[in-house]
C-alpha cells in the first residue's frame, strides 16, 4: 500500500510547502468519503484531494476531474460554510502515523479568526475524514461511528475528537538509538525488517525492507552488531525527509505497481520512473485504480441483478422446453381418443387397457390405450380428447412464452456484455437508464445520489492504415455511432448475437487490413469474444435502418456480406493500445 506512515510524512511535508498560505476557493465532495479543495496558492489553483476510501485512502494534489452529486452531501455543505475563503496554515503528519491534519485560519460569522482542522485518518476500512472546530470538537465526518459500531471510539458531530488508540510503537521522527536498541534487544532471530516494522510507527513491509537493505550487509537478515545497526537506522530515519525523490514503480509493461517517496535500492531502479512531485506520482498511481474500484462498486448491484434475471430466464426457459416436449404427445392423445370412440361397442367399464386398430396408421397397425377402470369407455375417450386439447393449447402458449423468454434472455445477456465494456461512470449511467426504461431498475429520485456526468462517448481506435474505427460500448452508444455515421461508411456487427456496432469512418474503398481490424473489434466486443470463427456482418451505413419504436441498439440491415474471424486478444490489445 503506497500510503504508509513514511509516504504520508513525505506527502504532508510536500503539501505544507506548496499550500501554506493558500486560500480555499472551492469545495466539492464527489464521493461520500472524498473531498476536493481548490486552493489558490502562489498564483496557482491547486486541487487537494482528501480521500478516506477503505481501499484507496490518500492525500495529494490531483489533476483529475471528478463528477459531483447534483446536491452536495452534508460534509461538503458544512465545509463550504466553515472554511470557504480560509487560509491554509499548516499540513502535517501526526506522530509519524497515517494521520494528516490540515489546519486552516477561517473567519466565523462574528468576523473572528478561528481554527478549523481537517483530519484525514488513513486506516484501511476504518479510514475517515473529519472537520473539527477550534475546541477539537467534530463538526462533521464522512463516516459516523456509533457506540453500536465501536465501543472503543465513537465519531459523531458534537463529540470531542479522540485520535485512534496508540499502538505503543516508536515515533520514527523522535526515536533515539537507545530506545530502538531497547525494543530490538532480545529479538535475535527472524528478519530485521520485520522486527523494525513491528516496533516503529508507520513502516510498511516494503519500507522496512528498504531501510534494512540500506543498514545491513548484503544477504544479512539480522545484524551481527545490533547497536551499530540501530545507530545507522536512527541516522537514516533522521535523514529521510531530505531524501525526497518520488518514483513510480512499474512492471516491464509499464503498469503502475507502487509509489516510492525516494529511490529504493532493494528494487530494480530501471523500473522506478522519477516524478517531479510525490503528488504527481500518487495521482498517476491512483487515478486508474480508484476509478476502476469505484466503477466496480457502482456496477456491482447491476451485475447481481442481471445475473439473477438471467438465471430466472434460464429456469423459465427449461420449464417451457419441458412443456413443449410433453405437448409432443398431443397427437398420440388424439389417436387414442379416436380409437376409443370408434370401438366403444366392444369395450366395457373396468378394463385397464385396450389394443385397438389405429386408423391414422397407413399400414393398418394397432395402438395400445391405457384405460381408467373407474370410467366408462366413453369417459376414457373424453379424457384423452381433453388431454389433447390441453396439450395443444400448452404447445401454442409455451411456444409464444419461449420466444419471449429467449428475447428477454438475449436482451439481458446484451446488457451484461455492455456492463463489462464500461470504461467510466457515463457508460454505466447509459446502462442504468436503459434498465430503468425496461423496468429492471428503479429511477433514482434522491438528488444527492444523482451525479453530474458528461455524455458518454464510444471507444475510438485508429487502424494500422490511420483510419478511425468507432465502437459503441452499449445500446445507447450503438444508436449514436450508427445513426450519426455517413451513408457510405462501413457498418459491422456480430451476426445474430449481442455486440457492439462498429463504424469505419471512411468512404469508398477500405483497405483490407482496416476491414480485418474492424471485424476483429466487432467480434471481440460481442458475445462471441471467446469463440472461434465468429460471423461478422458488414454493409454500408445507408443500408442500416432503425425501425420506428425499436429499442436502443436494435436495427435492421440489408445488402450485407458475412466474414468469419477468430478473436485474437493480443491483436486486440495492440489495436486498442491496452497493456
Amino acid at each position: 500500500m503506497p500510503m504508509d506512515g513514511v509516504t504520508v510524512g513525505f506527502a504532508a511535508r510536500e503539501l505544507d510547502r506548496l499550500l501554506q498560505g493558500g486560500r480555499v476557493d472551492k469545495i466539492t465532495q464527489p464521493e461520500h468519503d472524498t473531498v476536493v479543495l481548490v486552493i489558490r496558492a502562489d498564483g496557482e489553483n491547486r486541487r487537494l484531494l482528501l480521500c478516506a476510501s477503505p481501499n484507496n485512502a490518500r492525500c495529494h494534489l490531483t489533476n483529475e476531474s471528478y463528477s459531483n452529486p447534483l446536491e452536495p452531501p452534508s460534509l461538503c455543505m458544512l465545509m463550504r460554510k466553515q472554511i470557504a475563503g480560509a487560509r491554509v496554515t499548516a499540513v502535517r503528519q501526526v506522530e509519524g502515523d497515517r494521520i494528516i491534519h490540515v489546519d486552516l485560519d477561517a473567519v466565523n460569522e462574528m468576523g473572528d479568526h478561528v481554527l478549523r482542522r481537517i483530519v484525514l485518518e488513513i486506516m484501511g476500512r476504518h479510514s475517515n475524514l473529519m472537520l473539527l472546530d477550534e475546541n477539537g470538537r467534530i463538526l462533521e465526518a464522512a463516516r459516523h461511528v456509533s457506540p453500536d459500531m465501536s465501543r472503543v471510539r465513537q465519531v459523531q458531530p458534537g463529540m470531542a475528537y479522540m485520535p485512534p488508540p496508540a499502538q505503543g510503537k516508536l515515533n520514527p521522527e523522535t526515536l533515539t538509538v537507545d530506545s530502538l536498541l531497547q525494543r530490538l534487544q532480545g529479538m535475535e532471530s527472524g528478519r530485521f525488517s520485520r522486527a523494525v516494522a513491528d516496533q516503529v510507527t508507520g513502516l510498511s513491509r516494503p519500507v522496512a525492507e528498504e531501510l534494512a537493505c540500506r543498514v545491513l550487509a548484503p544477504g544479512e537478515e539480522w545484524p551481527e552488531n545490533l547497536p551499530d545497526a540501530c545507530a545507522r537506522l536512527a541516522d537514516l530515519l533522521r535523514r529521510l525527509p531530505d531524501m525526497a525523490d518520488p518514483r513510480l514503480l512499474t512492471d516491464e509493461s509499464g503498469n503502475a505497481l507502487d509509489v516510492f517517496a525516494f529511490p529504493y535500492l532493494s528494487r530494480d531502479l530501471r523500473f522506478q520512473k522519477p516524478f517531479p512531485t510525490l503528488s504527481a506520482a500518487l495521482d498517476t498511481f491512483f487515478s486508474s485504480r480508484d476509478a476502476r474500484d469505484r466503477l466496480n462498486q457502482r456496477s456491482a448491484s447491476m451485475l447481481r441483478m442481471l445475473k439473477g434475471q438471467i438465471e430466472r430466464c434460464e429456469k423459465k426457459l427449461a420449464m417451457q422446453e419441458e412443456e413443449l416436449a410433453s405437448a409432443e404427445r398431443m397427437d398420440e392423445y388424439r389417436r387414442m381418443g379416436e380409437a376409443l370412440n370408434a370401438n366403444l361397442y366392444q369395450l366395457k367399464k373396468g378394463m385397464t387397457e385396450a389394443v385397438l386398430p389405429d386408423w391414422s396408421d397407413p399400414n393398418g397397425g394397432t395402438i395400445t390405450v391405457p384405460l381408467d377402470q373407474r370410467l366408462t369407455p366413453g369417459q376414457n375417450a373424453q379424457k384423452y380428447f381433453k388431454k389433447y386439447q390441453k396439450a395443444r393449447s400448452a404447445r401454442e402458449t409455451a411456444a409464444v412464452q419461449r420466444d419471449k423468454t429467449l428475447e428477454e434472455l438475449d436482451y439481458l445477456e446484451g446488457m451484461l456484455l455492455d456492463l463489462d465494456k464500461c470504461a467510466g461512470e457515463s457508460d454505466l449511467e447509459d446502462i442504468r437508464q436503459e434498465l430503468v426504461r425496461t423496468g429492471y431498475m428503479k429511477r433514482i429520485t434522491n438528488r444527492r445520489q444523482q451525479r453530474q456526468l458528461p455524455k458518454s462517448e464510444p471507444s475510438r481506435f485508429v487502424s494500422s492504415d490511420g483510419i478511425t474505427i468507432l465502437v459503441g460500448k452499449n445500446a445507447a452508444q450503438n444508436d449514436r455511432v450508427t445513426l450519426s455515421a455517413k451513408p457510405d461508411e462501413m457498418w459491422l456487427h456480430a451476426k445474430d448475437m449481442p455486440g457492439s456496432h462498429v463504424i469505419i469512418q471512411a468512404e469508398g474503398d477500405i483497405p483490407q487490413e482496416t476491414m480485418k481490424q474492424a471485424a476483429l473489434l466487432a467480434a471481440w466486443f460481442s458475445k462471441g469474444q471467446h469463440s472461434s470463427m465468429v460471423p461478422i456482418d458488414y454493409t454500408r451505413r445507408r443500408y442500416v435502418k432503425k425501425p420506428s419504436g425499436a429499442a436502443p441498439g436494435k436495427v435492421i440491415y440489408t445488402h450485407h456480406k458475412t466474414a468469419y474471424i477468430t478473436p485474437d486478444e493480443a491483436e486486440v490489445r495492440r489495436i486498442t493500445g491496452t497493456p
